[in-house]
């Protein structure tokens, strides 16, 4: 996976450490016995997806296809 650059762009970053806050939100509320808090961290957790996705579709992620162009030298 290093060779392919999976994961290593803005989009990705951005998407995973808004996830983690909302997990790290989500468990402390579950240890405090917060029912609200644990779905609201939940509820931050897919939000994490939705910025990714939305970063991605802006142009921040990875290309869909890297097509690599051969030149053919005539001669």
């Amino acid at each position: 996976m290093a060779g392919s650059s999976h994961g290593h762009t803005p989009a990705a970053w951005t998407g995973v450490i808004i996830a983690f806050i909302g997990f790290c939100i989500a468990g402390a509320f579950m240890v405090m016995n917060q029912p609200l808090g644990f779905w609201a961290g939940l509820i931050v957790v897919g939000l994490g997806g939705v910025v990714g996705g939305a970063m991605r579709a802006a142009g921040m992620g990875q290309p869909k296809s890297q097509q690599q162009v051969v030149v053919r030298a005539e001669g």
